[in-house]
């Protein structure tokens, strides 16, 4: 029994059943089974987040929720074909995939708002004058409190948990700073280019992010010993490969990688730059 209801016990065992998960999905982009990203992404759902999820809204509140998080990043990262140096607030948006939290929250909405129903189970602890006359442990931030203040929080109750999901989640991506926003303008399930050719896919996304196998990264992470580029310019970063390199520049530069045209894609699947 967890009698002081910080559920560590129960994320630990569930860390190791997500990590033999993702482990094996990471077979599914390989060359034998060749999966795409539509594929991918659909089986990390089914498989990690739907079982990270299960009965989340008892446990996400708790102080050790974050155990899981660096799992189901690595599971974003088999989908986009990102290198691990990359920045996990990348990872949702270049997946299709809600960021973990904005699910965990979502979900304890959901169930919230059933609570609020006459006659359901949790429908008198959640309807307490206030959030802290129903927390029994006081230094512990439980289902109750944390249901109360999603409902305050959404005005709108019309909308249901997975509109305000998407709501939340469009809002937060407007007004990120990140330069994502002119390759990807909305938030969605599915993310422009999810069909190319897992080659050209995985190179997009390193495109994309400025994290790949790019010679200033290699010289920050101390493989290479110089970021020169094949070209003689001073540094290989991404915005030179894509505007001014005269070996590596895609045909259409930015607005290429932007609309993904024909050229584009071909010059995804041919470069002589291993990104």
């Amino acid at each position: 029994m967890d009698w002081s209801l910080t559920h560590l016990r129960q994320l630990e065992s569930l860390r190791k059943k997500l990590t033999s998960r993702v482990a094996l999905l990471r077979w599914l982009p390989g060359s034998g089974w060749g999966a795409g990203a539509a594929t991918l992404r659909l089986a990390i759902l089914s498989l990690v987040h739907s079982t990270a999820e299960h009965c989340g809204p008892v446990w996400c509140p708790g102080a050790h929720t974050r155990l899981i998080d660096p799992t189901l990043n690595d599971a974003l990262r088999i989908v986009a074909g990102c290198l691990r140096p990359t920045p996990a607030d990348n990872l949702p948006i270049l997946t299709g995939i809600q960021p973990a939290e904005l699910r965990r929250n979502g979900a304890t909405l959901f169930l919230g708002r059933r609570a609020m129903e006459p006659g359901h189970l949790l429908h008198s602890a959640l309807t307490r004058a206030s959030s802290a006359d129903a927390r029994r442990l006081k230094s512990r931030y439980t289902f109750i409190p944390a249901a109360q203040q999603l409902i305050s929080f959404s005005d709108n109750s019309n909308i249901s948990a997975a509109q305000w999901r998407d709501y939340q989640w469009n809002a937060e991506w407007a007004d990120s700073p990140t330069r994502h926003r002119i390759f990807i303008p909305e938030t969605g399930s599915y993310t422009p280019g999810m069909t190319l050719p897992r080659k050209a896919w995985v190179r997009l996304n390193r495109l994309r992010t400025g994290v790949g196998r790019f010679r200033s990264c290699f010289y920050k992470w101390g493989i290479a010993s110089s970021a020169t580029c094949e070209c003689g310019a001073e540094e290989q970063i991404v915005d030179h490969v894509v505007l001014q390199c005269p070996i590596h520049r895609p045909p259409h530069g930015l607005h290429g990688l932007m609309v993904l045209d024909k050229e584009t894609t071909e010059w995804l699947l041919n470069i002589c730059l291993e990104i």
